[in-house]
């Protein structure tokens, strides 16, 4: 692979493959969530019964913090880090690279890339909606982050 670099940073071994575009990227983002709400209900059946967890809910308990903020946090940076995608973008053959070299992103790139999702989210949107816009098809999170999300061959 030819890592020279572009103007841009944009570095020719990344630029040389398929970008996954936005319709690729939503459905694996949509499977993601499937996946992540039937593995969290059937958590909550299991420690809590078919039906005292929703009671137990709030956003300041010990509960929401961990099903709702942590632990998907922790599953997508490990999967980012250890297969470079998650179970979603496995389905649609797309990985998570670092948008310089090509390679698997590191921890701290997860941590941020995942961060991030809020500021894609906040101004309607905007953030995921730029990978329409931009030549790269790269989120805002991916920018921020330093990342890409590619087609695998």
């Amino acid at each position: 692979m030819d890592t020279t670099s572009t103007q841009s940073g944009y570095y020719q071994a990344v630029s040389d493959t398929h970008n996954a575009g936005f319709m690729r990227r939503a459905v694996a983002h949509l499977i993601d969530g499937i996946l992540l709400s039937t593995f969290l209900a059937a958590c909550f059946i299991v420690f809590y019964g078919d039906s005292q967890w929703l009671s137990l809910q709030n956003s300041w308990s010990v509960n929401y913090i961990f099903y709702e903020e942590l632990l998907p946090l922790v599953l997508a940076v490990a999967f980012w880090v250890k297969k470079a995608a998650t179970p979603g973008k496995m389905v649609m053959n797309t990985k998570v690279v670092d948008a310089n070299t090509g390679l698997n992103i590191s921890t701290s790139q997860a941590l941020l890339r995942y961060i991030s999702y809020f500021i894609s989210a906040l101004p309607l949107g905007l953030g995921f909606i730029w990978i329409l816009i931009d030549e790269q098809n790269r989120a805002w999170h991916d920018l921020i982050a330093g990342t890409v999300v590619v087609k695998q061959a």
